[in-house]
């Protein structure tokens, strides 16, 4: 090997990348085709020709639904039918088992689009209606169906604080929607919602703490307040928390009154003395030992006594009616001098 051969193969040798100092950039490389105009959180749409070949295995799921949905699905599979034709998965309406059936077929290309379909067959088994549920088959779009029915025990509680979700004339629900872009359906045990997968996590938050007995009209106003924030580019990289109002739950329960320390007592071992009984006192006063007729006639004395004094007591109240009250002197008049005159 020459010295000029020696020489190109130095220079066509990669240059090393300088690494990052510490353990937390040790393995990482600059990446030039990664730029800030890139949108990573876009949802790239998937077409036939990133995937020309067929699966090699089939995929299927399968759900039922109640009695009496089996009319409007009846009546509305044709459309369902059509619809996951053009995504290439196949639908089955079984009305003896009761249940709802997609697989995937040879001309399946989207791998993730069984998975759609099977959201699809879920949301219609909850009902929603068909047109809202075809929303599911588009880009960007997810449902979540939320079990309530096993957070509160009391039937009743239940009930209210479902009927809390809707709101008066479904006021509250409409808020919600409007809010965090969600359809939202509640049915029985379940609340199902579709919508945006930064939407389905707010929805999730406000049902679960509605139902734990937190009032959604709190992160109504929340949601409401960050929009506002949202629209202003100063506040973008700022943090928020100054300005979410924070509600502090009221105890309704009655509150133990505080002992003061001089109601409180010196701590004794030794129990308090019992009281005396009737046969205590008569065992004292020598009574227990005399004569049943020696009994009647100190139990006649007593009495007598209570009746002197009670006597005495009537007579004096009646000898105060014959009291003159006491009478102001008359004042006298003054003489006019022949000053005044």
């Amino acid at each position: 090997m020459s010295a000029e051969e020696a020489s190109t193969i130095q220079d066509e040798a990669p240059v090393e990348v300088p690494q990052k100092k510490g353990k937390q950039g040790k393995y990482r490389r600059d990446k030039p085709w990664d730029t800030d105009d890139i949108d990573h959180w876009k949802v790239e749409e998937f077409k036939p020709e990133y995937n020309p070949a067929p699966f090699t295995e089939e995929s299927s799921f399968a759900t039922l639904f109640p009695k009496y949905r089996e009319n409007y699905l009846k009546e509305v599979w044709g459309h369902v039918t059509r619809a996951l034709e053009k995504v290439g998965v196949a639908c089955v309406l079984d009305l003896v088992e009761g249940s709802m059936t997609v697989k995937t077929t040879r001309k399946t290309y989207d791998p993730y689009m069984i998975l759609k379909a099977r959201d699809l067959i879920k949301l219609l088994a909850r009902s929603v209606p068909l047109p809202q549920a075809l929303k599911i088959l588009e880009d960007g779009i997810a449902s979540d169906i939320i079990k309530i029915g096993n957070i509160v025990r009391n039937k009743e509680r239940f009930v209210k604080r479902r009927q809390r979700l809707l709101g008066p004339n479904g006021s509250t629900l409409k808020a919600m929607e409007l809010l965090t872009q969600c359809y939202i359906m509640v049915q029985g045990n379940t609340v199902s919602a579709m919508g945006p997968y930064r939407g389905l996590k707010e929805v999730r938050r406000i049902i679960i703490d509605c139902m734990n007995n937190i009032h959604p009209i709190y992160h109504i106003k929340e949601l409401m307040i960050k929009r506002e924030l949202a629209k202003d580019p100063k506040l973008a990289e700022e943090n928020w928390e100054r300005f979410l109002p924070h509600f502090k739950k009221k105890n309704t329960k009655p509150q133990k009154k505080k002992i003061s320390k001089k109601d409180k007592k010196d701590y004794t071992p030794f129990p308090p003395a019992q009281t005396p009984s009737k046969i205590d006192i008569q065992l004292e006063t020598g009574e227990y030992f005399m004569k049943p007729k020696e009994k009647e006639a100190r139990a006649m004395e007593r009495k007598k006594e209570e009746q002197k004094e009670n006597s005495l007591k009537r007579q004096a109240e009646r000898e105060l009616a014959y009291v003159p009250p006491v009478e102001d002197a008359p004042k006298k008049k003054k003489k006019k001098s022949s000053k005044d005159e």
